[in-house]
């Protein structure tokens, strides 16, 4: 999500602020920063520069270089109808190489790689159906690939019509997929001077996230083994030498994830190619509501510890130069900080403070370390990370310094049972004490997830046109541990509704939100969230419900989510209790009052637009005032960008029709 916010776009904003606001032509201004990568020598940092390119309506990816002096900025690559991403330095520092999708109209995504200072790329690779990740190997002259089984034998002409989607697959369906068939996704090695590539994990499974030893003797990954691969969660690491004809071998033995790819975290070598760091869940029965736990484990004996065990959630780790210890990402309530972590006592060490959300890192072979992450009032910037603080390396979004933006503000406030609930306010531009104002409350999906302290530029958008924002993280939120997050555990708006309407009273309490005009909104759970507030209470004036459903009958056997349904809700035909609980909204939509646009992505197989449809057909049936947007061919995270300027001006032109209307 945190791409398709930066993507909003800002209708209008008061004159007051003409000179200064933040407008409708800085919206392409935004620049997204992902993937930082240091060079071997810890002199240059890499990295990709996403933004919105009008002219082919697409978002759009480039890469540019950095010093780590913070001089000599360059453009790597431009490529208007193209993308390039995930630059990986070669060991010996000479060269990039990286993934892109250039190469003709029908072109599949393929390794290219180019001299590190810049200049010319080349095509490394051609599979059939493209290259979904790669590393290199330490000696930079093969590759680590993961690639997808092609659809038909080479040399076979493409057909004028797709052939039948056939499947026997217990998941069949996946967002940004489509439809899954007998197709697997396996992990290859490629060598670079001859061209030739070689499987090393044939069969009825799908391996992700390679990672090539420092020594260069084994390739660990990731993969779902067993009977049915489908119907678990059970990810485990395992290791094979990088050889045609290899046994690989099963590394991690946890009855739970190890290392789900959903948190974009590759294993983790130690310097010395004995141990690997890795991400841990729960049991397979908590799905995503047990905080991820860093995790070491031995690569010759399978010894696993966890080095420090605390009821937060672990991302990306990255060894240390000296395997003492190791940086990561660390959740806590409303900020993520970049940590250090000892092994051996286990100690957690906060290496960025304050009210920022940090998002990647890296470290190089001397210790340089880089952070992505960034507070309210700015999009995320990489940083070197040194003794006395943080020092700037890359921003490309400078001009935000000449605009006027509204603060965020931290909240606290007791639920209905006692609870503290924690959130965030942002006034209205030019916010007097003791006017009330239309207020929206923001809904976050996940369920687990939080909003943090960072740049959200909707909210910008809303205080621009004199809107208070109210975002709540209720029960089911991470970063407040294990138990407040499985509150919700298959008993979705329930708790947190509570603690959602909660939240809205104790800001009319403070005099800052007028109870007469309120709004709410969000989009996935955020949307099923909303279904459920409007249902259970009647003051909200408007409703935006994005990507959500409520007809949980429904959606069974029909979104991408047929384990987690089982696994938290059972079967509908054998807990029909819990299933009607959880569609509330629809199965008692005879409730809601609320005029609710609801909005969906038309390929989105996370939550399709079956969800909104229901839900709108619901309400139209009433003739309570709706509307359904769907936004062709996209998945559950829009990226065109007319669409997310669509989206933006509809949501702001339907809160001002009922909140501001009014007489």
């Amino acid at each position: 999500m945190r791409k398709l916010l930066l993507a909003t776009l800002l209708i209008a904003a008061p004159a007051w602020a003409a000179q200064t606001r933040f407008g409708v032509d800085d919206i392409p201004r935004l620049a997204d920063l992902t993937e930082p990568a240091l060079s071997p020598d810890g002199n240059a940092v890499v990295y990709t520069v996403s933004t919105a390119n009008r002219a082919e309506d697409k978002t759009q990816s480039d890469l540019w270089r950095v010093g780590y002096d913070g001089r000599g900025r360059i453009r790597l690559t431009d490529t208007p109808k193209h993308s390039e991403w995930r630059a990986q330095w070669s060991p010996d520092g000479k060269s990039i190489a990286f993934l892109s999708d250039q190469g003709g109209e029908d072109a599949k995504t393929q390794v290219w790689t180019m001299p590190a200072a810049g200049g010319k790329a080349r095509q490394l690779t051609k599979f059939a159906e493209g290259i979904d990740d790669f590393v290199w190997s330490p000696d930079g002259k093969r590759l680590a690939l993961i690639a997808r089984d092609p659809e038909r034998p080479a040399g076979t002409p493409k057909p004028k019509n797709p052939p039948p989607i056939v499947t026997e697959r217990y998941q069949f369906r996946e967002d940004g997929v489509g439809y899954l068939d007998h197709r697997r996704k396996h992990l290859y090695v490629f060598d670079i001077a001859s061209g030739k590539a070689e499987v090393l994990t044939p069969g009825a499974h799908d391996e992700q996230l390679p990672a090539w030893s420092p020594d260069g003797r084994l390739i660990a990954y990731v993969t779902k083994r067993g009977v049915d691969p489908d119907r678990h969660l059970n990810f485990d690491i395992y290791v094979i030498e990088p050889r045609a004809g290899a046994s690989e071998r099963q590394l991690t033995t946890f009855t739970g994830s190890d290392l789900d790819p959903y948190w974009e975290t590759r294993p983790a070598w130690s310097p010395d190619s004995t141990r690997i760091a890795y991400l841990r869940s729960g049991e397979d029965k908590w799905i995503y509501y047990a905080p991820w736990q860093l995790a070491v484990v031995d690569v010759a004996t399978g010894a696993e510890r966890i080095p420090a065990p605390i009821d937060r959630c672990f991302t990306k780790p990255r060894w240390a130069p000296d395997g003492r210890s190791i940086y990561a990402l660390v959740e806590q309530s409303r900020v993520t900080h970049l940590s250090r972590i000892e092994l051996d006592s286990g100690n957690v060490s906060e290496l960025t403070q304050g009210s920022r959300f940090d998002y990647d890192l890296d470290v190089s072979r001397d210790g340089r370390v880089v952070v992505l992450g960034d507070g309210d009032l700015h999009p995320y910037s990489i940083s070197a990370v040194e003794a006395g603080g943080l020092r700037e390396l890359a921003n490309h979004n400078e001009f935000l310094a000449g605009r006027t933006l509204a603060p965020v503000e931290a909240i606290r406030l007791r639920g209905a049972d006692g609870v503290e609930i924690e959130g965030m306010l942002v006034k209205p531009l030019g916010y007097q004490t003791g006017q009330r104002y239309p207020t929206i409350v923001r809904l976050h999906g996940g369920p687990v997830y939080q909003f943090s302290h960072e740049f959200m530029p909707d909210w910008q958008v809303y205080a621009a046109n004199g809107y208070a924002v109210l975002a709540v993280n209720p029960r089911g939120s991470s970063g407040r541990g294990f138990d407040f997050s499985k509150a919700i555990y298959a008993d979705w708006g329930n708790l947190d509704v509570r603690d959602v309407l909660a939240a809205v009273d104790h800001v009319v309490a403070m005099g800052i939100a007028d109870p007469q005009r309120l709004g709410v909104g969000g989009w996935s759970y955020g949307a099923i969230l909303t279904n459920a507030v409007i249902a259970s209470d009647t003051r909200f004036k408007a409703a935006i419900s994005g990507a959500g459903a409520s007809n949980m009958y429904g959606m069974y056997g029909h979104d991408q989510y047929i384990r987690e349904y089982e696994l938290e809700l059972g079967t509908p035909w054998g807990n029909r209790e819990q299933y009607d609980r959880a569609s509330f909204p629809f199965l008692h939509s005879d409730r809601i009052t609320t005029a609710t646009m609801f909005q969906c992505a038309g390929d989105d197989a996370n939550v399709p637009c079956l969800g909104a449809e229901q839900m709108y057909q619901a309400l139209r049936s009433r003739n309570v005032p709706t509307r359904l947007v769907v936004y062709p061919g996209e998945g559950h995270g829009l990226t065109v960008p007319s669409y997310l300027r669509d989206r933006m001006a509809r949501n702001l032109g339907w809160y001002d029709r009922f909140l501001k209307a009014l007489p």
